[in-house]
């Protein structure tokens, strides 16, 4: 990659043979994974979600020769656990991916104990919060509020894939109760089409106090501008979106369900309101619409979080920390073996 010689980006070709009704990535991923670890020497293989990569990473492995074999840490993000973990159909596979990985981490202590539950996980789990490291930002604020349109508004921002978990219906049902209308508008950045709640924002009167942008890649532009982040979901195993926001100092309102509570503490760098309650969520709303000084309060709080990395630890330094080795054969903690 241009910008980090120490970065390299390998791509996975994915044959649509007719033999096949749907066309297969893991197993090209797991024979790229092992091309890349014998041609370099790999000591690691560090992969984020048990499926595929993890599945794909334990296969890769299992192709090289013993001395060859690089050690495997799988992060999870909560899809693999929240969502997967439920199926029938994939819990088994992520069960083995995870028992057979070197180390296990997870973004958020509570990611680690649904985990523990759900799956019957027993071995060692490392909480590695999320973290955020900002790029510098390509406009002024004043460009981007010119861009927006906002005069003496208030914006509030809403950044999430739009998932049916984000519980976009709730977002906008909240900011329907809230008054008066005019303070405010809402911008959501939204990493998917946004067009099935068009209807929505029509039969709730919103139409002109929503500002939608798809697919945006500086959010640094958009954050800077925001006053506070709002935040409906039914469940979270972190919420990066809040932590981004929290650097631009940027408090949210938020359900307290999940990791949240990770990342916002109440009344201190953010407001946590009951899943699901939109007057007591729309009431935080006004709250700090109408007390600038409680919003300039959450906002001025230390970033990140106490509990919340500010930035990446080194994947040395969080290999270090575990015990890397496989069940049968453990390696003494703090001992990561050379490369014979």
């Amino acid at each position: 990659m241009p910008d980090n010689p120490r970065l390299f980006f390998h791509r996975v070709v994915i044959n649509d043979y007719g033999l096949f009704k749907y066309p297969d990535y893991t197993l090209p991923l797991s024979v790229e994974m092992a091309n890349v670890s014998r041609e370099y020497q790999l000591d690691v293989l560090h992969v984020h979600y048990a499926v595929p990569h993890a599945t794909a990473a334990i296969l890769a492995r299992s192709m090289l020769p013993p001395k060859q074999q690089p050690r495997i840490i799988a992060t999870l993000h909560g899809t693999d656990t929240t969502l997967l973990g439920w199926d029938p159909g994939y819990r088994p596979a992520i069960s083995h991916a995870l028992s057979s990985s070197d180390a296990v981490t997870t973004v958020s202590e509570f990611l680690k104990q649904e985990t523990q539950r759900v799956l019957g996980f027993a071995n060692r789990i490392d909480v590695i919060h999320n973290f955020f490291t900002p790029r510098v930002s390509q406009r002024s604020r004043e460009e981007v509020r010119a861009e927006l349109g906002l005069k003496n508004e208030l914006m509030i921002f809403h950044s999430s894939n739009l998932r049916p978990l984000k519980r976009i219906d709730l977002l906008l049902e909240t900011l329907a109760l809230v008054r008066p209308r005019d303070s405010f508008k809402l911008v959501v950045l939204a990493g998917g089409d946004f067009s099935p709640f068009q209807k929505d924002l029509i039969r709730l009167g919103l139409e002109d106090r929503v500002i939608v942008r798809e697919n945006v890649r500086n959010v640094e532009d958009y954050l800077q501008v925001a006053d506070m982040g709002l935040f409906t979901s039914e469940s979270e195993s972190f919420c990066l979106s809040i932590l981004e926001a929290m650097y631009f100092s940027c408090p949210s309102i938020a359900p307290s369900v999940g990791g949240i509570p990770e990342v916002v503490e109440n009344n201190t760098t953010g407001l946590l309101v009951p899943f699901g309650d939109l007057a007591k969520t729309a009431r935080a709303v006004e709250t700090l619409i109408h007390d600038e000084e409680l919003r300039k309060s959450l906002a001025a709080q230390p970033w990140p979080a106490p509990k919340v990395n500010s930035r990446p630890p080194s994947l040395f330094h969080a290999t270090r920390h575990f015990t890397v080795g496989s069940a049968a054969n453990p390696l003494p903690r703090h001992e990561i073996p050379a490369r014979r």
